[in-house]
């Protein structure tokens, strides 16, 4: 504590204090034996005893209303403070103790006893603040044990009791029961003690000392010799605290460390100091010098103030009454926290911080501002903003729900009711600063500056009729987290009833021009700014508020008797309608008017903001409310307001999001509708579809929209009425209107006008193919339940789809095209033989051919086909001619895709079969390969058709050229089998096909195998229909054969020089045998002997200068 001593005092007055003037503490000190202890000094200090003896009374009067309202055993009574103690606690409370020393001449010790007693905090519940995240529900509640009530979220009680435990407020609570604290000494304003961590498996027991400085029931000052770091008080200084609340007459009470030297004479004095050295010689030893010299030394700075201070003294009036909170510590964990951009469970212990100012706020603590300041100042500081401000890049989503929440409590701060103007000017100033500084973020949407609106929110008396909504509904949030329940509720239900007749006049505004808004086509939205999703979020704020007095408890509600009569029942069951209250109109409850604000929210036509971020939060935020509304269960009274607002907002025209004209870029409502829907079903069917089927549409999707009424400056409308705009989350908004789509199609299962009206939604709203798909499989699937027979009318709903994705999609690239054929061809059969055949008889507008003739013409001749639907013969032919027409057709169309699957359907009619390769050696000359030849030639073999399979392998010989070095080919097993071919069904065959393939084949070993094989056998051999044929084996000297040989001949010598232009001395030896192969094939001919010796001479002659492989060449044929 700093010295606080300018201006001589008596001489027996050992404490000093800044501004502690002559008229300090005159006159003598009155000894403890002078008065009893319930005695107070004469003089001035009449009028302590009479605000002691009102305070009494008031304590008289409390004690008999608590016992009233049953609080107290029936038939029993308190027994009420004695005047001492009640005017103590009242000074303790309120006085720092110089105010007391200046206002009273005299203070008796049994006085100032009592109030060093009462100046100790009281309750454990800010211990617990301080010391511990909150866990467990907003207001955790202490109970006469000090363990507090509830769990933590988001897992089982286990998990909760777990995280609890370590947290240090629970582990000062078990040092406490475990006995672990003694040492206890209370002296003045200072507690201290020694608290024992017991013994683990990897640490040995150790003993802490712990110091805390108290002054009007907070704790100023904690320190603990077990060295934590961290934002909260450890478990020792929990424990120690604990201990002084629980046990606090078994701590040893002592006054000021001053009035007990003051009692000392000169040798007491002495040898207090001398043994109180030699108790701490290594500690103050060089300090106690030190001091020694300054005193004695006349002109030094120490001799220049009256009095010496004492830490045990208490407060000075200038000091600042508050909870001991270390700034350095908060700083360097948001610093910390945030360094991590987030994530690693950095963004939930910021989001815990954040809850801590809102404890703080709403006890009312200083604190909370003060620690939401070092927040902020650590935010703008933060690296990131300037690496994404330099990089052009947008803040994470994380983050911003970070700042969103920072700009929510800021919000809270300055709307404080009783904050002082100075106050609230100096945060101006503040928020100024930070805004005007480069790396402060923009809010992503339009939703305005919002300093702006934080501006606007300083002012006060502004009423909910006129005031800007969010900033009324920030208001009541504000109310709320400064412990003002009672406040925020009324000004809550203002609002709602404000936006109730606000809904009504603007009904009445539409119905009076309809007819002309409905003629011109206008769309117009009177919303500047949606409340969904908007920074401040006014309709969460508002329903929480209203939803919290639905199960108001004494916590809550603390001091206000027209609700505690209620805590009872409210507490048996989660929400519930209170009865009437003064604030409420007839037959209202807080439960219905939140929903009721809830339901406004959400169907209030607004436009999508601009940003990823911003419409993404419209989303989360819709979504979250209508989470919370599911919670709540369903009655008649919730289920009129249901009705009347879903009435309210199909016939509010350009106000609601449900009217009859939007804007083209008004947010859509499917997952509003959604809610509705099922929430209306079974109470009123006609208005659920009629809502839901109003939602279904996407403006923003259609390729003309009507541009905004620009009349009326108050309307907002595009400002390029017919552009796409950027909506980050439409693949999110179009999966929702494809989940209200799919509701609404399993509701109207069985209901045929129902189904029929829902697939015309469908048919005209959505426009992707995927989602479309989806809905289809989703009415099969609901169409085809195990345990029902098959609903006709859906299957043909899942069928329509069907085709409508087939048509969407036939022109386009999609990756699921080929499961979206199988599964068509799936429903239809599921439906029956006319549906098979109209979509075989359509197929041109449905399928690709190689789709028609490959996928659902061949499944639908599968015989599992025929007997998944029990065919007789005619249904079996009827769907055959069908499955053919659909053949030829295709094949005419693309006959290199679909001509084998076209000869297979047609193999079991011969005039369709035959039609079918007509269409293909037409195709063959011109639009065929001579691989799709092959495979179709190898096919008409296979079925007995050896001459159709010898022409076509004739015409892919001519699409083909192979060259020389070509020897591993792929068609060269498909050449040596048509040459087979054409060899067994004789030699005129075969000299048809051999000048085709010598004007084809330029690769010297492909022909060299031709011609051997072609020798081996007599051609005709094994002829058509399996004739043999008697002959001789073909001379290699008559045509055929001889062009044959000569065409092989002179391969092999083109290839020779052509290979020899570029060899390397490592392709020697593979080169000396081609030459050997090359010889054979040579000494087929009558006079080959002497060609390949002249070939090789000229080979030695021209490739002379190749030394080494001509040598190679000697060797092996001279």
């Amino acid at each position: 504590m700093a010295e606080r001593g300018h201006l001589p005092p008596p001489t027996k007055h050992l404490c000093c204090r800044p501004s502690y003037g002559s008229g300090c503490r005159p006159g003598q000190r009155v000894a403890s034996t002078g008065l009893s202890s319930g005695a107070l000094c004469a003089g001035s200090s009449s009028a302590a005893a009479a605000a002691a003896a009102a305070a009494a009374a008031a304590a008289a009067t409390a004690a008999a209303a608590a016992a009233a309202l049953g609080l107290l055993p029936l038939g029993k009574t308190q027994s009420p403070d004695s005047l001492l103690d009640i005017a103590a606690r009242k000074v303790a409370e309120k006085w720092p103790f110089q105010r007391v020393e200046e206002r009273f001449e005299r203070i008796p010790e049994p006085v100032q006893r009592r109030i060093v007693y009462w100046s100790f905090p009281r309750s454990e519940r800010e211990i617990c603040m301080y010391s511990s995240f909150n866990t467990g529900a907003e207001d955790t509640a202490i109970t006469s044990g000090g363990a507090t009530a509830g769990t933590a979220p988001g897992g089982g009680a286990d998990t909760a009791t777990a995280a609890e435990n370590r947290l240090p407020f629970r582990r000062g609570i078990a040092l406490l029961d475990g006995g672990f604290v003694d040492n206890v000494l209370q002296v003045g304003f200072h507690l201290s003690g020694t608290v024992m961590e017991p013994a683990v498996q990897s640490e040995p027991e150790t003993v802490c000392s712990v110091a805390i400085s108290f002054d009007r029931c907070k704790i100023t000052s904690v320190t603990c010799s077990c060295g934590n770091k961290d934002i909260f008080y450890c478990a020792h200084v929990v424990a120690l605290s604990l201990y002084r609340i629980r046990k606090p007459d078994q701590v040893k009470l002592h006054l000021p460390i001053s009035e007990t030297l003051f009692q000392m004479n000169r040798d007491q004095l002495q040898k207090f100091v001398q043994y109180l050295i030699t108790a701490h010689h290594t500690e103050v030893l060089p300090t106690a010098q030190k001091l020694a010299d300054e005193i004695l030394s006349q002109n030094s700075e120490i001799n220049q103030v009256h009095g010496a201070p004492d830490p045990t003294a208490g407060a000075s009036i200038d000091d600042e009454n508050c909870w001991h909170l270390d700034e350095e510590q908060v700083q360097e964990q948001v610093k910390l926290f945030l360094s991590h951009g987030g994530y690693q469970g950095s963004g939930k212990q910021l989001n815990l911080l954040f809850s801590k100012v809102r404890e703080m706020l709403k006890m009312r603590d200083s604190n909370g501002a003060r620690m939401l300041m070092l927040i902020t100042e650590q935010f703008m500081a933060d690296p990131h903003l300037s690496h994404w401000r330099q990089q052009g890049n947008a803040m994470t989503d994380k983050y911003r729900q970070l700042w969103d929440e920072l700009g929510a409590l800021w919000m809270c701060i300055v709307l404080n009711p009783h904050c002082k103007l100075e106050q609230k000017a100096s945060w101006l100033k503040q928020l100024k600063k930070w805004n005007s500084v480069d790396v402060c973020p923009w809010e992503d949407g339009n939703h305005g500056n919002e300093l702006s609106s934080l501006t606007n929110a300083l002012p006060q008396g502004a009423n909910a009729n006129q005031e800007h909504v969010p900033t009324a509904c920030a208001r009541v949030d504000a109310l709320r987290s400064h412990g003002y329940p009672r406040e925020a509720l009324r000004l809550a239900i203002a609002i709602v009833n404000t936006l109730r007749r606000q809904q009504q006049k603007q009904l009445e505004m539409f119905q009076a021009q309809k007819k002309e808004l409905l003629h011109k086509g206008v769309t117009s939205v009177t919303n500047p700014e949606g409340w969904v999703g908007h920074p401040l979020d006014p309709i969460s704020i508002l329903f929480s508020s209203l939803m919290e007095a639905c199960r108001v408890d004494d916590e809550s509600f603390h001091g206000f008797s027209d609700f505690m009569e209620n805590v009872g029942q409210c507490k048996s069951l989660e929400y519930q309608h209170l009865p009437a209250h003064k604030f409420l109109e007839e037959g209202e409850s807080y439960l219905t008017l939140a929903v009721e604000v809830a339901l406004i929210g959400l169907g209030q036509q607004r436009i999508m903001p601009d940003g990823l971020y911003a419409q993404e939060k419209v989303c989360r935020n819709e979504e979250q409310l209508i989470s919370k509304l599911q919670e709540i269960e369903l009655d008649d009274t919730l289920v009129k307001i249901f009705r009347k607002q879903a009435a309210f907002l199909l016939e509010a025209g350009p106000y609601s999001g449900l009217g009859e004209v939007i804007h083209r870029e008004s947010v859509p409502m499917h997952t509003f509708a959604k809610y509705l829907f099922t929430s209306l079903l079974h109470h009123d069917a006609e208005l659920a579809y009629k809502t839901a089927l109003r939602a279904m549409r996407l403006l923003v999707l259609e390729s003309t929209a009507p541009s905004g009424d620009m009349s009326h400056p108050h309307h907002i409308a595009s400002i390029v009425p017919n552009r796409y705009p950027h909506w980050f989350t439409l693949s999110h908004i179009e999966s929702q209107q494809c989940e209200l789509a799919s509701t609404m199609l399993t509701a109207a299962k069985g209901d045929v006008r129902r189904l029929e009206t829902v697939l015309e939604s469908i048919q005209k709203n959505i426009h992707s193919s995927s989602h479309i798909f989806k809905l289809a499989q989703d009415a099969f699937k609901i169409a085809t339940l195990v345990d029902s027979l098959p609903d006709t009318t859906l299957l043909k709903v899942s069928l329509e789809l069907g085709l409508q994705v087939m048509r969407m999609t036939l022109s386009t690239l999609n990756w699921r095209r080929r499961e979206m054929v199988r599964w068509l061809v799936t429903c239809a059969t599921e439906i029956g033989v006319y549906a098979l055949d109209s979509i075989m008889q359509n197929w041109f507008t449905l399928f690709t051919p190689t789709e028609a003739t490959s996928i659902v013409a061949t499944t639908v001749m599968s015989n599992s086909t025929i007997v998944r639907l029990h065919l007789d013969c005619h249904q079996q032919e009827k769907l055959a001619n069908s499955a053919r027409t659909l053949a030829l057709q295709c094949t005419m169309k693309d006959p290199q895709n679909c001509a084998l699957s076209a000869l297979t359907l047609c193999e079991k009619d011969h005039i369709a079969f035959e039609t079918a390769y007509q269409i293909v050696l037409d195709a063959a000359t011109t639009s065929m390969s001579y691989s799709q030849l092959f495979t179709i030639a190898r096919y008409m073999e296979h079925h007995s058709y050896p001459m159709w399979a010898y022409k076509l392998a004739t015409l892919a010989i001519t699409h083909l050229n192979l060259s020389y070095n070509q020897d591993t080919h792929p068609a060269i097993n498909d050449v040596l089998w048509a040459c087979a071919l054409s060899h067994s069904l004789g030699k005129n065959e075969l000299a048809a096909i051999i000048p085709v393939v010598v004007r084809s084949v330029k690769c010297a070993t492909v022909l060299s195998d031709i011609l051997c094989r072609c020798t081996l056998t007599t051609p005709g051999m094994v002829g058509l229909h399996g004739r043999r044929n008697s002959g001789k084996i073909m001379s290699l000297g008559k045509a055929p054969l001889r062009q044959l040989l000569d065409a092989t001949i002179g391969a092999y010598i083109n290839t020779t020089h052509s290979r020899l232009t570029h060899i390397s001395p490592r392709h020697y030896s593979e080169f000396i045998e081609f030459l050997s192969k090359a010889r054979e094939t040579f000494l087929m001919a009558h006079d080959g002997h002497i060609q390949f010796t002249q070939f090789i001479d000229n080979l030695k002659q021209i490739y002379k200068g190749k030394k080494k492989l001509m040598m190679l060449v000697r060797e092996r044929f001279g």
